[in-house]
């Protein structure tokens, strides 16, 4: 009796410890990805339509067989740029649905707020829909972002336009989270550092719409240039109204954040010529492309409409989850995978930048691309 009770102890001993060495989120025919994105808030307009381009790559690889052998089942929950939703949503995606992976997360301070629920887990955070400095600064395992920083973007942006328009008393227009405070010190930093005069700020709330008094303080201040760094309905609103009130020798430039189709498209040209520094190239003039192309014409077929900048977003984060994925091989873990993420050098055609990882890199693609909107349509006008 003693022995058969010592075999069944053992016997328990052993399934625990089988069950304490799995992956969280990762069975022998599925792996649980999570995302927790805007779908309803002031970034929607990105959160949503990437969304929804990975799931339809993930439904591509799934019917073809997933990835050795497992599907790829997408997790998502909406934080509509809230941060107290936002952390309901990684409690439950980490805790509760113990996903493998977080994916396509949107928003600074929402990414921010995430890594010290990942310290510790191994949970990867990969592609995230802001590209924030913090989103790598301090460098850890699990963090992997897909582009240029902002900071690094607005500060190309601010000399593009110092050298090719004659700025000299740059401002910013931002929302005083971690996303917008990092654009006004981007553009701080390089107005200093290139002898310019800093002249204004108005900081504005994420909901924030009547735009007439900040702009007519920092038009006083004698700007000429103003950093942006607000929700895409109220980028468009604030260059509107600038134009509205007779304020038009004066340049806004974006981070990738304002880098949207919708931006660029609003009826009756309000926003053109204004511009953006951004980590990839719009699609206008890429269509020759035939990956390209033929990714659109199918996600036009899926879901009726021309992919939205926030689409081409989450179908290039879409394939570089998979090629990562499939780079760790059968054998899929937290370190294989991050093994895998390390080894990837590949042409994104989809967001037209070359992609290369390292053991000390984590950031995909370091390109920055200036562009302007012209007649609706955003135009690359440099790189760097």
């Amino acid at each position: 009796m003693k022995n058969l009770f010592k075999n069944a102890f053992a016997a328990s001993l052993l399934a625990c410890g089988a069950a304490a060495a799995q992956t969280q989120g990762v069975s022998d025919d599925e792996v649980l990805i999570g995302t927790n994105s805007d779908l309803s808030g002031p970034f929607a307009g990105f959160g949503a339509p990437a969304v929804r381009a990975a799931n339809l790559y993930f439904d591509e690889i799934n019917a073809s067989g997933g990835v050795h052998g497992r599907m790829i089942r997408l997790i998502v929950e909406d934080h509509g740029y809230q941060l107290p939703r936002a952390m309901t949503g990684f409690n439950k995606l980490l805790n509760s649905d113990k996903v493998f992976a977080m994916f396509l997360t949107t928003g600074t301070p929402m990414n921010v707020a995430l890594f010290p629920l990942l310290e510790g887990r191994g949970v990867p955070n990969v592609a995230p829909l802001s590209v924030a400095r913090q989103l790598l600064e301090p460098p850890a395992p699990y963090k992997y972002a897909s582009v240029s920083s902002y900071y690094d973007q607005i500060r190309a942006g601010v000399s593009y336009l110092v050298k090719n328009e004659g700025a000299t008393n740059i401002c910013a227009m931002y929302i005083p989270s971690d996303f917008g405070q990092e654009i006004a010190e981007g553009a701080k930093d390089i107005s200093s550092e290139l002898g310019l005069n800093f002249a204004s700020e108005t900081t504005h709330r994420p909901d924030e719409q009547d735009f007439v008094g900040s702009l007519t303080r920092l038009r006083a201040d004698g700007c000429d240039t103003i950093a942006i760094a607000l929700g895409l309905r109220q980028v468009i609103t604030a260059v509107a109204t600038a134009k509205k009130i007779g304020w038009t020798d004066v340049n806004f430039m974006g981070s990738s954040a304002a880098f949207h189709t919708a931006v660029a498209r609003v009826p009756g040209g309000v926003t053109e010529g204004m511009y953006a520094s951004a980590g990839w190239s719009d699609i206008v003039a890429r269509m020759d492309n035939p990956t390209l192309a033929e990714w659109v014409a199918s996600y036009q077929e899926a879901t009726g409409e021309v992919p939205p900048t926030g689409a081409l977003l989450g179908r290039s984060a879409a394939e570089l989850l998979v090629r990562a994925l499939d780079a760790a091989g059968p054998d899929l873990t937290h370190e294989s995978f991050q093994a895998a993420m390390e080894s990837l050098e590949y042409s994104d055609e989809i967001l037209g930048v070359e992609v290369d990882y390292g053991p000390g890199d984590h950031q995909g693609a370091d390109v920055i691309i200036i562009s302007r909107i012209v007649e609706g349509n955003w135009i690359e006008v440099a790189r760097q």
